[in-house]
């Protein structure tokens, strides 16, 4: 035991708790222990290979009667305060209900890099937040949130804006089911922030611990951010790897961002053992020379941020996409091979703004890891016939999109033949919205409600078109057709004959 503590130098003292907790009577699983100590699961291992343990099932502990003998190598004080632990007591209720929250979300995605962190941690994230940010009439954005930090954040402390953007439809379903009033949003980073997650005084993110993803993550963070805002940002390492830590803080000194503060183990996980369960909390402000690095960081942009899946850093080689598939096409979006003769766009541009020209024939080339966008990729143009070739065959389509196109699949191709206008009205203003996906959603479902009046030689003012929208669509307001989540495009037909109803005076449906 004395080796191992003597090796381990001024970094013992994390060992020593660890025996700590096993000599204090309780029982312990190796998880908790891990977590608990903040250690790396190797490093607690080798601990444990030192000491006689008493054991119970998976659960162990030093026996009550030998505890005496290790006092002498035992860190009697606490680890660094927590600096929100004071107020945990007075939040009771809300860590409650956000374990209720945690217990029933969408389990995690080993592709997404996902491991969830405890309830605990969430609601010191959010006490954290409110102790050191005035927060009413704050803006957060949540970039990514498995962990549901947005629905801490509004049980305490209602009075905030919240926003989330993620690019998994579960969760963005989860968290609008809660009604409490976050905003969600979908958003692959890769392809870009979405427009209406602008302008925010505050950002937080969990994100893929690789240095590509949290530079991605952390980019996008900062365009979501006024230029005094502050990123939060969870991280960890292993104590045993300080050089993967030193890249990924090169990533972020690349953004050219003043660490205001860290936080150490401030979050906790259940998994992620390989770093102790547990990462630092960082707190980034942007300086005057942030904005044109961030400008750099997304224009070199690479699709492999995840450790895990089809975009791993580790499978980062692009599948190749045949050249036949580009044939009879108009123009290509994505990367295609360099010999073919048709003008080009990148995924992010397209999905950015509407393409200038009129073009029939699209084909679209979706890389590994990104087949979540192929809705998106189909709404974002007016060409008659849209090709997407994918990296494997794709899950079904969502229904909405049988409005606008007539699909057939083949393999991992897709082809979509747009179809001509509806005749039915209410079919028509649905029409009218997803063939304007790049316009303000609720802005042209008004305008297509004042054309239709109009039609029938009624009166609806713009007003009385806004009001239509918000008993029937409350969320439509301030986002794109290409940034609502899955579950809110699925619920727009029936929303959207509601109000042609209201307004004709006939039965929805």
């Amino acid at each position: 035991m004395e080796r191992l503590l003597s090796e381990a130098g001024v970094d013992s003292r994390r060992l020593r708790h660890a025996l700590t907790l096993l000599c204090d009577g309780q029982w312990w699983t190796l998880a908790d222990l891990v977590r608990d100590s903040a250690t790396s699961r190797r490093t607690v291992e080798a601990l444990l290979r030192e000491v006689r343990l008493e054991r119970s099932g998976d659960r162990f502990r030093v026996p009550p009667a030998d505890s005496p003998a290790y006092q002498d190598l035992l860190a009697m004080a606490p680890p660094p305060a927590d600096p929100v632990a004071h107020l945990l007591p007075h939040y009771e209720h809300a860590l409650e209900r956000l374990a209720g929250f945690v217990a029933s979300g969408p389990r995690s995605r080993q592709a997404l890099d996902h491991v969830a962190a405890t309830p605990e941690t969430v609601l010191r994230r959010a006490l954290l937040l409110g102790a050191r940010f005035w927060l009413p009439g704050a803006r957060l954005l949540c970039v990514g949130d498995h962990d549901l930090t947005s629905l801490a954040v509004k049980l305490v402390h209602p009075e905030t804006d919240v926003t989330v953007v993620d690019i998994d439809e579960r969760i963005l379903r989860h968290i609008d089911t809660q009604g409490l009033g976050v905003r969600t949003r979908w958003a692959d980073l890769r392809l870009g922030l979405p427009p209406s997650a602008l302008d925010h005084d505050l950002a937080l993110t969990d994100p893929p611990y690789t240095p590509e993803g949290i530079g991605l993550f952390v980019a996008r963070a900062l365009e979501g951010l006024k230029p005094d805002g502050r990123v939060l940002l969870a991280y960890g390492a292993s104590e045993r790897t300080p050089a993967l830590a030193l890249k990924v803080q090169g990533a972020l000194a690349e953004l050219n961002l003043v660490n205001e503060a860290i936080y150490p183990d401030f979050n906790r996980y259940d998994g992620a053992e390989a770093i102790g369960s547990a990462a630092d909390l960082y707190v980034l402000r942007p300086t005057s020379r942030t904005r044109p690095a961030v400008a750099a960081r997304v224009e070199r942009l690479a699709t492999a941020i995840y450790t895990q899946g089809p975009q791993s850093v580790e499978s980062a080689a692009a599948s190749p996409v045949p050249a036949g598939a580009a044939e009879g096409a108009d123009l290509l979006v994505g990367d295609w091979p360099k010999e073919l003769p048709q003008p080009r766009v990148k995924l992010t541009t397209w999905l950015a703004k509407p393409y200038a020209a009129a073009v029939r024939r699209v084909a679209v080339a979706v890389p590994p890891g990104l087949e979540a966008a192929l809705p998106r990729l189909l709404l974002a143009t007016r060409a008659e016939h849209v090709r997407a070739v994918l990296a494997a065959p794709p899950g079904p389509l969502p229904g909405f999109l049988s409005e606008v196109y007539a699909t057939t699949v083949a393999g991992e191709t897709v082809e979509a033949a747009r179809r001509p206008q509806p005749e039915d009205a209410a079919r028509a203003v649905l029409r009218r919205v997803l063939d304007n996906a790049h316009g303000r959603l609720a802005n042209t479902w008004r305008e297509a409600l004042i054309a239709l009046a109009r039609e029938q030689d009624t009166t609806l003012t713009k007003n009385e078109a806004r009001a239509l929208i918000r008993q029937a669509a409350p969320w439509a307001e301030g986002l794109t057709p290409l940034e609502a989540p899955l579950h809110r495009l699925s619920a727009l037909p029936g929303e959207v004959a509601a109000t042609v109803a209201a307004l004709t005076g006939t039965l929805p449906g």
